[in-house]
């Protein structure tokens, strides 16, 4: 039988004065509150408050890092859960008759930390051990610091943005804003749905749209004023940022005729890849623009093929593990972008990479230059401890710490978020000693910066949109 253990210098470098200048780092940091500016956990979760209902909803069945490694291993997605109903105890014995398979990934590390940090277990899963730490996590999931507000407060979240359709009510957002809860959970403006013109349900999302908004979206011009406003009600709900999801880190602007065309060809059921491709890269070059006039900080995520099995999109829904990088280039698709907006004043964007040939070559040069990009932290398949420690090496060098935008812990798996960002204030610490090792960093500076990078740099970049005067 096996134990869960936590090492106090895990994830920290092996050359031992190194690993001690990074555990005196570490310790200035560990505690300082968690900035979460991107991620998907569902508001109503906290304006509802009620305890989470089973360990395997807690665990396994909305984190899509867990099912799809388990998918992977020859599991049912519906044997855990997803897009079928199944005994959640039956789920939680398949995961611990599987537990070996996360040797090594974050996944492994985020769950160690969870179950005994969080929930103070210490029997490690395994199919003779399944049923012992069902019970006691169940009994733990009753108790009331373990609802969703309490443990909020426990692991020391200041802010958490959830990441939200423009289609959405923003009705949790505003049960939360009357309990006290507006300054600290907030949401983010997501219009992918509505920038892709191909997908099958975007007309009728699009009248919906304008329902929303109080203005009539027959036409181009009353879509993107639908879209103003839209953002500015969530300006008004709290928001500091919008995302952007696309294949491509494309913003070639469209002559507003051509966009017109698009957009009502679209309406008709009758535009070309090759158009609605174009259009999503029109959108955000307006979609900056919008943000040099509300001040929400534009964050891209590109280089992402969604929903790579049709089958599984069809059968379980997205997000379901199955978004796999491809490679992406950022110099020629992000110049008109950053040739119009990047040195405006009230214009701050966030670019993110799956694929990691860009950070050096790349984003590190543009970030370097331009005032208004900063880089994202490693996300999806690079939040890891090797995958955080390249970002680091790769960006540093060119870009320095100051240009880059704090970690995000991009989780639906709420009781996840504490670890994610313990494993990147560690792997900074570790980066941050080896400097001070090898006397290119003095320690004082190194202790300045690991605060900055884990909550003063997030902080203020992600401020309040300042009113526009004159």
């Amino acid at each position: 039988m096996r134990y869960l253990q936590l090492h106090e210098d895990r994830a920290l470098p092996l050359d031992p004065t190194a690993r001690d200048i990074a555990l005196n780092l570490y310790a200035e940091t560990r505690s300082l509150p968690l900035v979460c500016m991107h991620g998907h956990v569902d508001a109503a979760v906290l304006a509802d408050d009620v305890p989470f209902p089973d360990p395997a909803r807690m665990f396994i069945t909305l984190d899509h890092y867990v099912t799809r490694l388990l998918h992977a291993g020859g599991v049912p997605l519906e044997d855990l859960g997803v897009g079928a109903d199944r005994d959640p105890r039956e789920i939680w014995r398949t995961f611990c008759a599987h537990w070996h398979l996360f040797r090594g990934t974050p996944s492994r590390y985020w769950l160690t930390h969870e179950l005994v940090d969080v929930f103070g277990v210490e029997l490690a899963p395994a199919p003779e051990t399944a049923d012992e730490l069902y019970d006691e996590l169940s009994e733990r999931l009753a108790e009331p610091e373990f609802r969703p507000r309490a443990l909020f407060k426990r692991f020391g979240i200041e802010v958490l943005a959830t990441t939200d359709s423009p289609l959405d009510d923003l009705s949790a957002h505003r049960r939360l804003a009357a309990e006290g809860w507006g300054e600290q959970v907030i949401p983010t403006f997501r219009p992918d749905a509505l920038v892709h013109l191909a997908r099958p349900q975007w007309a009728g999302e699009v009248a919906d749209l304008g329902r929303l908004a109080g203005v009539d979206t027959g036409d181009y011009a009353g879509y993107l004023e639908a879209l103003r406003r839209r953002r500015l009600d969530f300006v008004a709900a709290g928001a500091l940022a919008t995302d952007h999801g696309h294949e491509s880190a494309g913003t070639d602007p469209l002559p507003e005729a051509d966009a017109a065309r698009i957009y009502g060809a679209a309406l008709r059921g009758a535009v070309s890849e090759r158009d609605a491709a174009a259009f999503a890269g029109h959108m955000l070059y307006e979609m900056a623009r919008m943000s040099c006039e509300d001040g929400l900080v534009l964050q891209l995520h590109p280089g992402v093929l969604r929903n790579h099995s049709r089958a599984a999109l069809e059968r379980y829904g997205p997000d379901r593990g199955f978004d796999i990088p491809v490679a992406a280039e950022f110099t020629r698709s992000l110049r008109p972008l950053l040739e119009a907006f990047g040195h405006e004043p009230r214009f701050r964007m966030v670019a993110f990479t799956v694929d990691e040939t860009a950070y050096s070559r790349e984003l590190a040069p543009l970030a370097g230059v331009y005032p208004a990009l900063h880089l994202g932290a490693p996300w999806w398949f690079l939040d890891s401890p090797d995958g955080l420690r390249r970002f680091r090496q790769a960006v540093t060098e060119t870009a320095g710490f100051y240009r880059t935008a704090g970690f995000v812990d991009d989780t639906r798996a709420f009781a996840s978020i504490p670890a994610r960002h313990d494993l990147a204030r560690r792997i900074d610490a570790g980066y941050l000693a080896e400097l001070v090792a090898r006397r290119l960093l003095d320690l004082d500076e190194a202790f300045e910066t690991a605060a900055d990078l884990a909550y003063t740099i997030p902080r203020r970049l992600y401020r309040r949109p300042e009113p526009l005067t004159g």
